[in-house]
């Protein structure tokens, strides 16, 4: 008897890396349901968008993706257009009433439904996958495909926040805080470090209250640790640490286990007083400043990362000064500036003051070129240091072509690589000679001989 072809899902993912990880896990149900997946749109037959509306532009694209999937099933074989994630979540009833190309919207808590979605056939209109509870998707063995390349990924500790930022819309879409179990955390990573994966990025909306709501403390040190056991892992990273929750015991266990990333997400948003207050954040200008310092001297050699938010609400230009300032005296090794963007029904967006899209730019600019300069020097500062890095792949000299300060050897490739100061996607690279064989996923031992901007060029030690 012949066998009926597996369906085709085209699968898209947007917005940020605990997205992804929600994304993984649907296709990951997907397939062990018999489903296949293709690149190709024109070959889907259901196409899924799982969708991110954190600000303006996020929102767009969501829907843009949505719009272009949605013609498929006008021109191709595509039989269903499943919606997914916080778009559908924030925006059920206008996607309901103004996308009618659109057959299934899975809200955040319902993960396990993107089966349902894709099999169930309606001729009735759109149907919704929004469950009253908002009990976190937390199995045993969660499942996922890994889609990073399998050699390093992402960890979702938490889901939801508690914090309530003026300008933030994720507490109303994504709930409030609910930590992971430890025990399912743990049987995830070992079955993930089994299939290859050398690193491991904690991420939630933030890491640093980790278990407090199941335990009635932070328990994120004790997880690293756990972690660190693990045979196999290498390295882990933690992003998203919101600098009034860094203690002790957390500085204490990145300082002294080995595995941990000398490495730290810390955002911040903005050095003025006034705006953080107005913010909702629930720190000052002296304690970042104390927090920075206490960080540096406790572990030698640190990467700190944050993100700072210019044309915030009636921010006065002394204020864009002050985050100028904190720019050039406390000198992050990474930064990221955003624009304020004001999103429906968050109270920043009803706060006097609104600043012009082009002041906000221009402010943008001015801090970023404040930590071009920062970064360039803090590079050209690791000339000559000796550095374990994680490999990543090799340029193809085709269609590649960085500034190298030298010609390799006919014999030798070009290796990408990632030091201990570099998370994925969203620092900056290594590059090295080599005529030894690396897979993605080995670790190379170099020395920095160069820097060239955001980037490193370094020479492998024999």
């Amino acid at each position: 008897m012949k066998r009926e072809k597996p369906e085709l899902v085209h699968f898209v993912s947007l917005g940020c890396d605990k997205n992804l990880v929600d994304s993984e896990v649907m296709l990951a149900r997907l397939w062990d349901k018999g489903y296949r997946f293709t690149d190709d749109e024109e070959a889907a037959d259901i196409a899924v968008v799982n969708t991110c509306c954190f600000v303006h532009d996020a929102q767009m694209e969501s829907i843009e993706t949505i719009i272009k999937l949605g013609k498929l099933k006008e021109s191709s074989r595509c039989r269903a257009l499943v919606v997914a994630g916080c778009l559908a979540e924030r925006y059920r009833n206008e996607i309901n009433n103004e996308l009618p190309e659109v057959d299934a919207l899975v809200g955040v808590n319902a993960i396990s439904a993107i089966i349902t979605a894709v099999m169930e056939k309606s001729e009735t209109g759109c149907r919704h996958y929004f469950p009253d509870t908002g009990d976190i998707n937390d199995e045993e063995t969660p499942k996922r495909i890994i889609t990073t390349g399998g050699y390093y990924t992402y960890l979702k500790i938490a889901e939801g926040c508690n914090k309530h930022c003026t300008f933030c819309i994720i507490p109303k879409i994504r709930g409030h805080y609910r930590s992971r179990t430890m025990e399912s955390l743990l049987t995830e990573s070992v079955n993930l470090v089994a299939g290859g994966v050398k690193e491991l990025i904690l991420v939630a909306q933030e890491t640093t209250i980790y278990g407090t709501d199941i335990h009635g403390q932070k328990m994120l040190p004790q997880l690293l640790r756990k972690l660190c056991e693990i045979e196999g892992l290498k390295w882990i990273r933690l992003l998203y640490c919101y600098p009034e929750e860094i203690d002790d015991d957390l500085i204490a266990a990145i300082r002294d286990e080995e595995k941990i990333c000398k490495y730290l997400d810390i955002p911040i948003q903005h050095g003025a007083d006034r705006i953080l207050k107005q913010m909702g954040r629930q720190t000052d200008r002296e304690a970042i400043n104390n927090l920075v310092m206490k960080l540096r001297q406790e572990v030698p050699g640190i990467c700190l990362r944050t993100t700072l938010m210019t044309g915030f609400p009636g921010e006065k230009v002394s204020e864009h000064r002050v985050n100028l300032g904190l720019v050039k005296e406390l000198c992050f090794d990474r930064l990221g500036v955003f624009a304020y963007s004001a999103e429906a029904d968050t109270p920043a967006a009803r706060f006097h003051g609104q600043v012009s899209n082009r002041v906000k730019e221009y402010r943008r600019k001015q801090l970023m070129k404040a930590q071009q300069k920062v970064a360039f020097n803090i590079n050209k500062s690791l000339i000559d240091r000796k550095m374990t890095v994680f490999v990543e792949g090799t340029l193809n000299p085709e269609h590649e072509s960085p500034p190298l300060p030298f010609v390799p050897m006919e014999d030798e490739k070009i290796y990408v690589a990632r030091t201990y100061r570099d998370a994925p996607q969203i620092d900056g690279y290594l590059f090295f000679p080599s005529n030894r064989e690396y897979e993605s996923g080995d670790f190379a031992e170099v020395t920095v001989i160069a820097a060239q901007g955001y980037d490193l060029i370094g020479k492998e030690l024999t």
